[in-house]
């Protein structure tokens, strides 16, 4: 057996170094940073306290032992003097108004209440300090958006008088932004120095301080235009509505639109980021040959210190007659560490053919075409949008079709999309009709349905025969009954007993009967923060996905994603939920933070990156969300009204790069619909684009609970996995009891009915079970690989329960323990102790109430003698008692039992003990 060997301190090197190299230095004037030694720095702002290791929801839920703050790491720092008396002012303030967690899922505010900083303290700082530097802190997430509002995207009233005070009497202030997105800048002149620090995860204040000091300089660069304010940015006014999302920017999503039409605008341009060296690019040679451009950039160090520098390439296409940006990145590389004077040659060769612009109205005279018109196609080099130069011309003498594809995905919804109109100075915005869908999908849908097989009733086929080319997988599928068949599409979870306890969800084996066909069960877990295991075991608390991909380095990258897949095979985890792929179409999206960019080629490198990295030791990660997942509000019932084109070039494009660069194996659908049809269900989506277009091979999940619907014509519901299967969106996540069909879907009466056919069916189980034979579960199964992973350099902290001295209480058969008013705020532990006076299987049931929405996720585990019995994850109730009951076996008289509440926003009331079978407990 192949064993595998996890050196935790790699991680945390790696993971701090990508925390050092995506932090973005926006300003620095009078030489501000880096800190000197010596200096005495008065620390402002309550954040220096709690540091947000990331934003909020399934992506953040990592447990971990401890997250080091910016201000533990500076007080490490011998050559850095904290101003003591400041420091004891803010910490007597925090006593008194302490974090607020907020309740329940997503309940969480967006920042924390600041203390008021009076002019008197902030002289009496001065007096005692030379610098001055200011934490600000945001959080949001999952199913919680920011908003245009002081607190969230804008700075408070007392934020802002902070800085405003604190810059008056400081020569040299820095106010370092520790946020999951882009804030509004308008304060930027103020203080001398700014950062962004991004969410840096567990090492994320050991890698800012090292910038900070100047152990590392910056190299950050940014992933977002930042624009003087919210209403600049084209697609606000259509952002957080309840029903329907019309993207009238179209393809002019951020740099693409400000650099077309809004110069003026910005801030702070795509791909900037300053250094404490300088650099000097030069373009030494360029070429064209066979449509392949060459592009070779010396970059020098010409400053005093060592650093890094990216170098990024953008195409200006000409306008033609479908219109396009005048900037768009297709290529970056970021250069070694440089001394001062050392220089490197960057060689890039860019085909024309990735220049293509997407046709769906027919103006060149081909429709649904990749198409590279005639006209003058200009390579810009430089590193930022703005700054870049022109370094090549090349001359496309006449229109040429790159690749004819068909109509899919089209809107049925008219709206007007953006187009730019030539004015007197440079391009002004317009609008043009949106093309809209032509076809009949269902009928084309019809036609297109798989053949559908006979049943040939059990051969002895086992799945280890196909493993072992014994046997054809469909001569194994051929088996399997229809309830065999309907049973594996069901995912099993959250918390699924036949995997690693505590991850999101089981998929494959999920049944007793599929066992016995040696179908193991798979596990994912959430991410792509970090590993989430909700009954506490720990796990690495990555940076955040708009961090990693500010580093511009992808070797980076790919090199801490293979520590995070070794994570992986230590807790047997076969897929991570993610990377997050969707785009940055606004700075509100609430779940920016996992999400890497407003650009698609950058977003689809950095896909591209983590997959290969998980991929060196055999686990994967699941792509989402697929597709136009863009804002938080209402995702559920959101429909995304998108051009075929914006989709082609933007929302798709990192997706078709992950699959087709990636190797990706694994993709999670949205929440809400594209263009009337919700994503689980879109089988122009799901079909014939990733699967016939793209050649994925892999499986395609839906998101938890989510909604279904065949046509745009009809409303969505939970219960539509025949719709699912149809689109071959081959998992409906997550159930209880796949084998009982617990959620109560429609895939039994479907099949009766004809709607969905014994082929379909099929088709989705040899997705899964293909999967499955190439996952870390097959070799579990086998024996061939036991998943286990040597870790060196950290002491394994899972599972380690404190013990208490308790009573036992003795229960009589269907007896309950009172809960009632115990604190189940995130993280707390409530120890009690049984005794009963028959072993064996016991129904457990909770009973327990929320005011939470109806899909925030609670889970409550259940250790039985320090070993994890079974998880109840209970979604908001509307203030209503709820029961939910499992089964855990008790094989001693006395036990001692712990509850651990992995998310605040829970009311229980009591947990009753039952046998599980006939027979009552005896009186002892």
């Amino acid at each position: 057996m192949k064993q595998y060997t996890l050196y935790w301190t790699r991680y945390e090197e790696l993971a701090r170094q990508a925390v050092a190299e995506g932090v973005v230095l926006v300003k620095n004037e009078q030489k501000t940073l880096p800190l000197q030694s010596g200096t005495k720095l008065a620390v402002f702002g309550r954040s220096q306290f709690h540091y947000y290791k990331s934003g909020t929801g399934s992506g953040g839920m990592v447990n971990v032992g401890h997250v080091t703050t910016p201000l533990e790491a500076l007080r490490e720092r011998p050559d850095i003097h904290i101003n003591e008396s400041l420091y004891a002012t803010y910490e007597e303030w925090v006593k008194e108004n302490p974090f607020d967690q907020g309740v329940g899922w997503a309940g969480e505010p967006w920042s924390q209440q600041e203390m008021d900083v009076t002019d008197e303290l902030v002289e009496q700082a001065t007096q005692e300090s030379d610098v001055a530097l200011i934490m600000i802190g945001r959080t949001a997430g999952e199913d919680r958006d920011n908003t245009a509002d002081p607190g969230s995207y804008l700075l408070t009233d007392i934020e802002h008088t902070m800085i405003e005070r604190v810059t008056k009497r400081f020569d040299k202030t820095v106010v370092v932004l520790n946020v999951g997105n882009i804030i509004d800048m308008k304060w930027a002149k103020e203080p001398s120095a700014i950062l962004y620090a991004w969410q840096g995860g567990m090492e994320g204040g050991k890698g800012l301080v090292d910038v900070l000091v100047g152990d590392v300089s910056p190299s950050g660069k940014l992933t977002d235009t930042i624009a003087q304010s919210i209403e600049d940015y084209p697609s606000t006014k259509n952002f957080g509505h309840a029903d329907k999302g019309i993207y009238q920017e179209d393809i002019y999503v951020g740099y693409r639109y400000f650099e077309t039409f809004a110069k003026e605008d910005v801030l702070y341009p795509f791909g900037f980021g300053l250094s404490y060296t300088t650099f000097k690019t030069e373009v030494k040679r360029t070429a064209e040959t066979d449509g392949v451009l060459t592009v070779e950039v010396e970059v020098t160090n010409a400053g005093e210190c060592d650093g890094k520098e990216v170098v990024q390439l953008y195409v200006e296409k000409p306008q033609g007659k479908l219109g396009n940006p005048l900037r768009s990145l297709v290529a970056f590389e970021k250069t070694l560490l440089l001394e001062p004077g050392e220089r490197q040659t960057l060689s890039f060769n860019v085909h024309m053919t990735d220049f293509a612009s997407y046709d769906d109205s027919g103006l060149t005279g081909h429709e649904s075409s990749f198409v590279l018109e005639a006209g003058t196609y200009r390579l810009h080099v430089g590193t930022d949008v703005r700054s870049a130069t022109l370094a090549l011309e090349v001359e496309q003498q006449e229109q040429r079709v790159l690749e004819t594809l068909s109509e899919n995905m089209a809107p049925v919804l008219p709206f007007e999309r953006m187009k730019p109109i030539q004015g007197e100075k440079g391009f002004e915005v317009g609008y043009e009709s949106t093309p809209l869908r032509a076809v009949d999908v269902e009928t084309r849908y019809l036609e297109e349905r798989p053949e559908t097989r006979v049943f040939t009733g059990d051969q002895g086929i086992k799945l280890s025969d196909v493993y072992h080319e014994k046997a054809s997988l469909d001569a194994f599928l051929d088996q399997l009954t229809d309830e065999d068949l309907a049973a594996i599409v069901r995912g099993q979870g959250m918390n699924s007993p036949r995997v690693t306890p505590g991850t999101a969800a089981a998929f494959g084996g999920v049944s007793d009967r599929l066992n016995e066909l040696e179908i193991p069960a798979a596990c994912c877990a959430d991410g792509p923060s970090g590993i989430r295991m909700d009954i506490g075991t720990k796990a690495f608390a990555l940076p955040n996905g708009t961090l990693l991909a500010s580093t511009f380095n992808v070797d980076l990258v790919e090199d801490l994603f293979e520590m995070t897949g070794l994570e992986m095979r230590k807790n047997r985890v076969d897929t991570l939920l993610g990377p997050g792929m969707n785009i940055h179409r606004n700075p509100l999206n609430g779940r920016n933070f996992e999400y890497f960019s407003e650009d698609p080629h950058l977003t689809g490198k950095m896909a591209v990156a983590q997959l290969n990295g998980m991929h060196r030791v055999g686990v994967t990660g699941t792509l989402k969300h697929f597709s136009a997942n863009n804002q938080e509000a209402h995702r559920h019932d959101i429909d995304s009204v998108v051009s075929e084109r914006a989709l082609r070039e933007i929302y798709l494009k990192v997706f078709e790069m992950a699959v087709k660069e990636g190797r990706a194996s694994s993709i999670m659908t949205t929440y809400g619909a594209v263009n009337g049809i919700w994503t689980a269900g879109l089988y122009d989506q799901n079909t014939r684009i990733l699967r016939d277009e793209w050649g994925f091979e892999g499986i395609v999940m839906t998101d938890w609970w989510a909604k279904v619907n065949f046509r745009e014509d009809e409303s969505a519901n939970r219960q539509n996995t025949a719709a699912m299967v149809r689109s071959q969106n081959d998992l409906y996540m997550v159930v209880d009891r796949p084998d009982l069909n617990s959620f109560e879907d429609n895939t039994m009466a479907s099949l009766e009915e004809g709607i969905v056919t014994r082929g379909e069916l099929l088709r989705s189980a040899r997705n899964i079970c293909t999967f499955i034979l190439k996952s870390p579960a097959m070799e579990r199964l086998l024996g061939i690989h036991d998943g286990s992973v040597e870790v060196l350099g950290f002491e394994d902290e899972m599972n380690q329960q404190d013990t208490f001295e308790l009573d036992y209480q003795h229960l009589e058969n269907g007896e309950h323990v009172d809960l009632s008013g115990i604190d189940t705020s995130t993280g707390n532990t409530h120890v009690f102790a049984i005794s009963v006076d028959q072993t064996g299987t016991y129904d457990i049931t909770l009973t327990a109430r929320s005011n939470a929405g109806e899909l925030a996720q609670m889970p409550v585990t259940l250790f039985a003698n320090n070993i994890p019995g079974a998880t109840f994850t209970f979604n908001g109730t509307d203030g209503e008692w709820v029961t939910q009951t499992k089964q855990v076996f008790f094989l001693n008289q006395h036990n001692y039992l712990q509850l651990y509440f992995a998310l605040s926003g829970l009311e229980v009331k009591d947990v009753s003990f039952k046998l599980a079978d006939e027979f009552s407990m005896k009186n002892g």
